[in-house]
């Protein structure tokens, strides 16, 4: 099994020295490591890049950043031209060059298909920064961090496994431990996961992260034994064993499936696709195929999975029955559907209750977690760009959020006068002119981008947020319709802060 944390444990455990280099499709990373310990990192994926990153840690101002191509010089990594420019401190290009290696390695780990070469080196040291990431740490955080994948239950699953030395056992949480006090000598994974009661996903990434971090030994491949008489008292079937497993699988899965889903098919397959699936799994679970033993053992299941089978197939190959079942089944996932709407607005709204409080960082959590759910609602957006208008490190980010806005409702002139005003605040004239005028493309009658396009061009004073919602404005004032008084009362401060002082 091909993965970055496997490469880590060998180049912690036996110290070495070197570059490991990462490739999949476009995408290319090299980590540099000296005695064990990763001390630099360098990517082509443009959300790692290094100025991205201190932009990101506020580390980088605006200016700086939207100018950074001009501090690319060949041979010298981008940080230390910053840094010798001025534009950040020492210690700023050692909290994003740490910050950065982090984000290339641990991005790295949800990857199972990826191609990694390890080469010996000797020339890895980083001029007068030394910085050294624990390794531990990253297969940790990185374990726990991608979600589980089917190769690591693959990779585990017919091996004895043994505890060692726990020399590494503070990187374990507490549940970890319990688990990891499961595993005695020669354990077999399955066992030990039903006794466990855990959710198997997380257990095999928990056994895959002991294995990592070397709390624990992988013998030979277990032969399967018959339970009925110990442990491991006598050789089994393999093939009957793999059936057991296949079945157990089935039925952890089998409850949140969809009749169709439980025969594989689409909703627009054919009667004679859903003989085909049927008799397929019919071949692979039926209970005649289990000897009496095994079926005496795992009846209960194995009648489970079999009986749903078989009732997906009677539904779905009737034809009345499977149109009432097609009502059932639109009405269901309309009723879901309804149910994340519904969540998404109530994040929506702690939001905007935390922003009126000046707990922006939370609003913008609750606000990611809306956007998550329902990601179609122009207002989410928006007022995630209001938001991130008034922390100038995330002015990037605001102005991403209001061309989704735009592009989610393009008639409305909320998101057009909100990234005017972005623009404004950031002295972009010119950009700012056009926003408005866009205002007024959509909203010919509205206030607020006439009074701005007057006050941009000398011929009125220049006005805040504040005092163009203080007129009749037909603009952002109505974006939030139900019991909100408009962005006044909801916002209650300009929107983007205070203007800097030239």
């Amino acid at each position: 099994m091909e993965h970055i944390a496997r490469y880590l444990r060998d180049i912690y455990f036996e110290k070495k020295r070197g570059q490991l280099v990462f490739r999949r499709d476009k995408a290319q990373k090299y980590l540099f490591f000296q005695d064990g310990q990763l001390v630099f990192a360098k990517t082509n994926q443009e959300n790692e890049l290094l100025g991205e990153i201190l932009y990101k840690l506020g580390k980088l101002s605006q200016e700086a950043y939207d100018n950074i191509e001009e501090y690319i010089e060949p041979m010298e990594i981008i940080g230390q031209v910053l840094l010798k420019r001025g534009l950040i401190s020492k210690q700023d290009l050692i909290d994003g060059l740490s910050y950065q290696m982090r984000e290339i390695t641990l991005n790295t780990f949800p990857v199972f298909d990826g191609n990694f070469r390890f080469q010996e080196r000797e020339d890895l040291t980083l001029e007068d920064i030394d910085i050294k990431v624990s390794i531990p740490v990253l297969i940790a955080d990185g374990i726990r961090r991608m979600k589980f994948d089917v190769n690591l239950r693959k990779f585990l699953k017919d091996l004895t496994i043994s505890p060692k030395d726990k020399g590494l056992i503070l990187h374990l949480t507490e549940e970890e431990k319990d688990i990891l006090n499961l595993v005695k000598v020669d354990s077999f994974p399955p066992d030990i996961l039903k006794k466990s009661g855990l959710n198997p996903e997380d257990f095999w990434k928990a056994l895959y992260l002991f294995y990592c971090l070397d709390l624990i030994d992988l013998g030979e491949e277990a032969t399967v034994l018959d339970k009925a008489e110990g442990p491991y008292a006598k050789p089994k079937d393999r093939e009957t064993q793999k059936r057991i497993e296949e079945v157990e699988e089935f039925s952890q899965r089998i409850h949140g499936l969809n009749l169709y889903q439980i025969l594989d098919v689409s909703q627009k397959a054919s009667l004679n696709d859903i003989k085909k699936s049927y008799f397929s799994l019919a071949r692979q679970y039926h209970p005649d195929l289990f000897d009496r033993e095994t079926l005496a053992a795992k009846k209960e299941i194995i009648d489970d999975v079999f009986d749903k089978i078989t009732k997906a197939y009677h539904t779905l190959s009737d034809e009345g029955a499977r149109e009432v079942y097609d009502t059932q089944l639109i009405e269901a996932e309309a009723g879901d559907k309804r149910g994340v709407a519904k969540e998404a607005e109530k994040k929506f709204r702690q939001a905007k209750t935390l922003y009126n409080m000046g707990r922006n960082e939370e609003a913008i959590a609750y606000l990611e977690e809306a956007i998550r759910l329902d990601p179609h609602k122009a207002s989410f957006f928006l007022l995630m760009a209001m938001i991130e208008g008034k922390i100038p490190t995330y002015h990037k980010k605001a102005e991403a959020h209001f061309r989704e806005a735009i592009r989610l409702e393009p008639w409305s002139p909320d998101g057009y006068l909100g990234l005017g005003l972005l623009y404004k605040n950031a002295d972009l004239k010119v950009k700012s002119v056009n926003q408005f005028k866009k205002v007024l493309q959509v909203d010919p009658g509205n206030e607020a981008a006439i009074r701005e396009l007057k006050a941009a061009e000398g011929k009125s004073a220049k006005m805040g947020l504040k005092d163009i919602l203080h007129g009749d404005t037909k603009g952002l004032k109505d974006l939030f319709s139900g019991d909100s008084k408009g962005l006044k009362d909801l916002f209650k401060a300009d929107l983007f802060g205070k203007k800097k002082k030239k």
